[in-house]
């Protein structure tokens, strides 16, 4: 699942625009930089083609590192695409994501292909096959394959690498902005209408879709208005974790909206206080701290960067032996409304995923299996029910009532609460 960025335009108005604020940290940067390149070394799974092209936009670099993770990208993720790929799933998002970090190592797209049923294609033959799977999926679904946050990078994908793509796919992207269909379940979701908006800004400049210029505008006036709306009196977009991606389309439109400086510095405030733990938080948030958007991708040389970026040893984990424990209720909740109780006590600081898995051991009745996904492991069975994409189903989580905005592998233990787990359409 995949709940799942024009840098000589950037510099061209980056000292006029509010945006450009005073005093970016430049250690705090320096520090997010490192947390980002040290995940290379603890990830798990497939590498992160997110991850890498946050490295590559980013100011600072560890030359041998990013060429070690590229190398993985080429192999390891690859092959899983091509086996999605046979299997005839969907993988617009990932394929997206892969085209955009190939290309922020300024790789030869045209040298990279996907072998399907014997038959060898390019990458961007391959993308474009997706897209158009997922246009005529909106034309009797009135929705995507996948979901428009993927469709949406599908789109910045193929415009960053000087791809005309089908004005009846951008087409489709444009109407279901003005329509306000970006949507996840009830709530609006913002990081589809930020994608969305650096999508559209990309096909704008390309001056590829005059046909519909006047809808293009529409969708991109929407996209902003839609943004700003969504800015809590913290100065976060949406959530703190989907300001990163946020700031990036505003940057990527040249929005000249004087509220940018306090995103970009609550941003810096959650930075701190550590709630970017999460690699996929970092990769959108650096870029957006940076000011710059995956829309630099689209002119990135790879000439005389700077390599000085060094990972200093870690300091040991002391692990305390009489850790306090603090109770969780947890509650399911089916498809058809039946819920059930669970009680575990597990240290205070333990991830959600621990407590569940804690649960599981306890033998009462729980039991769960989960998925990995760019962002960590999400649950995808629940005692013995599934929430799949392909159903349009996920479950969600709450805490006392309140949506978490992290995973479970991220969401941390801290207090006595009650978690529900409840199987949701979206």
């Amino acid at each position: 699942m995949i709940t799942l960025v024009i840098i000589s335009a950037l510099i061209g108005f980056a000292s006029t625009k509010p945006c450009d604020t005073e005093g970016s940290n430049t250690e705090l940067l320096l520090s997010l930089n490192k947390n980002l390149l040290r995940s290379l070394e603890s990830q798990e799974g497939l590498p992160n083609p997110s991850v890498h092209l946050a490295l590559r936009l980013s100011n600072n670099h560890n030359l041998a590192k990013e060429s070690e993770h590229l190398n993985r990208l080429k192999n390891e993720l690859h092959n899983d695409i091509q086996s999605s790929l046979s299997n005839s799933q969907p993988v617009t998002g990932v394929l997206a994501l892969y085209n955009l970090a190939l290309k922020s190592s300024c790789y030869d797209l045209n040298t990279v292909s996907f072998t399907v049923n014997e038959r060898s294609e390019a990458l961007l033959t391959h993308l474009k096959n997706q897209m158009e799977l997922e246009k005529e999926h909106i034309a009797f679904s009135h929705r995507p394959l996948t979901n428009y946050y993927q469709y949406s990078l599908g789109v910045l994908a193929l415009c960053v690498s000087g791809i005309r793509g089908n004005n009846h796919v951008t087409n489709k992207l444009i109407k279901a902005a003005e329509h306000e269909q970006f949507k996840h379940g009830e709530s609006e979701s913002v990081d589809t209408y930020a994608m969305a908006g650096m999508a559209l800004q990309c096909v704008k400049d390309s001056g590829s879709h005059m046909q519909n210029a006047a809808g293009l505008d529409t969708a991109l006036s929407k996209i902003k208005q839609k943004l700003l709306a969504s800015r809590r009196a913290d100065g976060h977009i949406g959530n703190e974790f989907s300001t990163g991606l946020a700031v990036q389309a505003l940057l990527a439109m040249g929005s000249e909206v004087a509220e940018c400086a306090a995103s970009m510095e609550a941003m810096r405030t959650a930075a701190r206080s550590n709630a970017y733990h999460n690699p996929m938080a970092i990769s959108q948030t650096l870029p957006a701290l940076q000011q710059t958007s995956y829309m630099a991708v689209k002119s990135k040389e790879c000439l005389t960067e700077d390599n000085t970026l060094v990972l200093e040893p870690l300091d040991p984990v002391v692990v305390s032996p009489n850790q306090v424990k603090v109770n969780v209720m947890v509650e399911v909740v089916t498809s058809s409304g039946a819920a059930a109780l669970y009680s575990v006590h597990v240290p205070k600081g333990s991830s959600l995923l621990e407590a569940l898995e804690l649960l599981k051991e306890e033998n009462v009745g729980f039991t769960f299996e989960k998925e990995s996904s760019l962002w960590g492991p999400f649950l995808s069975v629940v005692n013995g029910e599934q929430a799949r994409q392909s159903d349009r189903r996920y479950w969600h989580l709450s805490s006392n009532d309140t949506a978490l905005t992290e995973g479970v592998g991220d969401f941390k233990i801290e207090a006595a609460q009650r978690i529900t787990i409840r199987n949701t359409s979206y």
